[in-house]
Protein backbone atom coordinates (compact mmCIF):
# COMPACT_ATOMS: atom_id res chain seq x y z
CA UNK A 1 0.00 0.00 0.00
CA UNK A 2 1.37 3.50 -0.95
CA UNK A 3 1.71 6.14 1.52
CA UNK A 4 1.51 9.63 0.82
CA UNK A 5 3.67 12.09 2.44
CA UNK A 6 3.47 15.31 3.19
CA UNK A 7 6.26 18.11 2.28
CA UNK A 8 7.65 18.16 6.11
CA UNK A 9 7.44 14.50 6.23
CA UNK A 10 9.18 13.98 3.30
CA UNK A 11 11.98 16.76 4.60
CA UNK A 12 12.21 15.04 7.35
CA UNK A 13 12.81 11.30 5.76
CA UNK A 14 15.58 13.01 3.66
CA UNK A 15 16.85 14.42 7.21
CA UNK A 16 16.89 10.82 8.78
CA UNK A 17 18.37 9.24 5.99
CA UNK A 18 20.98 12.41 5.37
CA UNK A 19 22.31 11.75 9.45
CA UNK A 20 21.53 7.71 10.05
CA UNK A 21 22.25 6.11 6.28
CA UNK A 22 18.88 4.28 7.19
CA UNK A 23 16.05 4.83 4.96
CA UNK A 24 12.30 5.52 6.69
CA UNK A 25 9.47 4.52 5.14
CA UNK A 26 6.90 6.81 6.70
CA UNK A 27 7.06 9.60 9.08
CA UNK A 28 4.00 11.05 10.96
CA UNK A 29 4.95 14.67 12.32
CA UNK A 30 2.70 15.04 15.55
CA UNK A 31 1.86 18.66 17.33
CA UNK A 32 1.06 18.69 20.67
CA UNK A 33 1.33 21.42 23.19
CA UNK A 34 3.63 23.23 21.07
CA UNK A 35 6.17 20.56 20.80
CA UNK A 36 6.66 18.37 17.46
CA UNK A 37 7.10 15.19 17.42
CA UNK A 38 7.91 12.90 14.87
CA UNK A 39 7.37 8.98 14.10
CA UNK A 40 9.12 7.57 12.17
CA UNK A 41 9.22 4.06 10.23
CA UNK A 42 12.18 2.37 10.19
CA UNK A 43 13.24 -0.16 7.35
CA UNK A 44 13.09 -3.57 8.76
CA UNK A 45 16.10 -5.43 10.47
CA UNK A 46 17.87 -1.81 10.46
CA UNK A 47 16.63 -0.48 13.52
CA UNK A 48 19.74 -1.11 15.42
CA UNK A 49 21.50 1.39 12.93
CA UNK A 50 19.02 3.93 12.78
CA UNK A 51 19.45 4.22 16.88
CA UNK A 52 23.48 4.20 17.07
CA UNK A 53 25.63 3.16 19.72
CA UNK A 54 24.23 4.22 22.93
CA UNK A 55 21.40 5.87 21.24
CA UNK A 56 23.93 8.63 19.79
CA UNK A 57 22.75 8.33 15.96
CA UNK A 58 19.39 8.86 16.62
CA UNK A 59 19.82 11.37 19.24
CA UNK A 60 21.96 13.73 16.49
CA UNK A 61 18.38 13.45 14.52
CA UNK A 62 16.55 14.46 17.15
CA UNK A 63 18.87 17.82 17.73
CA UNK A 64 18.72 18.29 13.57
CA UNK A 65 15.46 18.54 13.33
CA UNK A 66 14.89 20.21 16.64
CA UNK A 67 11.66 17.46 17.29
CA UNK A 68 11.48 14.17 19.32
CA UNK A 69 11.22 11.28 17.83
CA UNK A 70 9.89 7.53 18.37
CA UNK A 71 11.29 4.84 15.98
CA UNK A 72 8.76 2.17 14.04
CA UNK A 73 10.15 -0.72 12.59
CA UNK A 74 8.48 -1.92 9.41
CA UNK A 75 7.28 -5.42 8.88
CA UNK A 76 5.93 -7.55 6.12
CA UNK A 77 2.71 -8.58 7.68
CA UNK A 78 0.55 -6.65 9.41
CA UNK A 79 0.38 -8.73 13.04
CA UNK A 80 4.22 -7.69 13.40
CA UNK A 81 3.56 -4.20 11.93
CA UNK A 82 0.96 -3.40 14.56
CA UNK A 83 3.30 -5.65 17.71
CA UNK A 84 6.17 -3.29 16.26
CA UNK A 85 4.15 0.38 16.87
CA UNK A 86 3.66 -1.07 20.41
CA UNK A 87 6.67 -1.25 21.20
CA UNK A 88 8.37 -1.58 23.91
CA UNK A 89 5.15 -2.92 25.67
CA UNK A 90 5.07 -6.82 25.80
CA UNK A 91 2.91 -8.18 22.70
CA UNK A 92 1.68 -11.26 23.35
CA UNK A 93 -0.56 -12.04 19.88
CA UNK A 94 -2.07 -9.73 17.40
CA UNK A 95 -5.21 -11.06 15.69
CA UNK A 96 -6.87 -9.28 12.32
CA UNK A 97 -10.39 -9.19 12.06
CA UNK A 98 -12.01 -8.69 8.63
CA UNK A 99 -15.43 -7.84 9.28
CA UNK A 100 -17.24 -5.20 8.39
CA UNK A 101 -14.03 -2.93 9.57
CA UNK A 102 -10.48 -4.70 9.71
CA UNK A 103 -9.52 -4.66 13.47
CA UNK A 104 -6.39 -5.78 14.82
CA UNK A 105 -6.77 -7.41 18.65
CA UNK A 106 -3.62 -6.87 20.68
CA UNK A 107 -3.00 -8.93 23.73
CA UNK A 108 -0.85 -6.83 25.89
CA UNK A 109 0.99 -7.61 29.44
CA UNK A 110 -1.00 -6.66 31.93
CA UNK A 111 1.67 -4.38 33.62
CA UNK A 112 2.36 -2.63 29.93
CA UNK A 113 -0.91 -1.50 29.02
CA UNK A 114 -0.39 1.76 30.14
CA UNK A 115 2.73 1.78 28.05
CA UNK A 116 1.00 0.48 25.20
CA UNK A 117 -1.50 2.92 25.32
CA UNK A 118 0.99 5.56 26.33
CA UNK A 119 0.77 9.08 27.45
CA UNK A 120 -2.65 10.95 26.53
CA UNK A 121 -3.15 7.59 24.41
CA UNK A 122 -0.43 8.99 22.05
CA UNK A 123 1.21 5.17 21.55
CA UNK A 124 -2.16 3.91 20.44
CA UNK A 125 -3.31 6.57 18.79
CA UNK A 126 0.03 6.29 16.44
CA UNK A 127 -0.34 2.43 16.12
CA UNK A 128 -3.76 3.06 14.91
CA UNK A 129 -2.59 6.08 12.50
CA UNK A 130 0.37 3.82 10.88
CA UNK A 131 -1.74 0.56 10.89
CA UNK A 132 -4.56 2.05 8.64
CA UNK A 133 -1.58 4.12 6.77
CA UNK A 134 -0.03 0.49 5.65
CA UNK A 135 -2.23 -1.88 5.88
CA UNK A 136 -5.85 -0.62 5.95
CA UNK A 137 -6.38 -1.72 9.15
CA UNK A 138 -9.30 0.79 10.69
CA UNK A 139 -8.83 0.23 14.46
CA UNK A 140 -6.49 -1.42 16.96
CA UNK A 141 -8.25 -2.85 19.87
CA UNK A 142 -5.86 -3.82 23.46
CA UNK A 143 -7.28 -7.05 24.84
Amino acid sequence: MAVTLDDDARQYLALFEEVTDVAGQDCLVDERDGDERLVLVVVSDRMGDAIGPGGRTVKRFEDRAGASVRLVEDADDPETFVANALAPAAVYNVTISENDDTVAYVEVADEDRGVAIGTDGQTIDTARRLAARHFDIDDVQLL
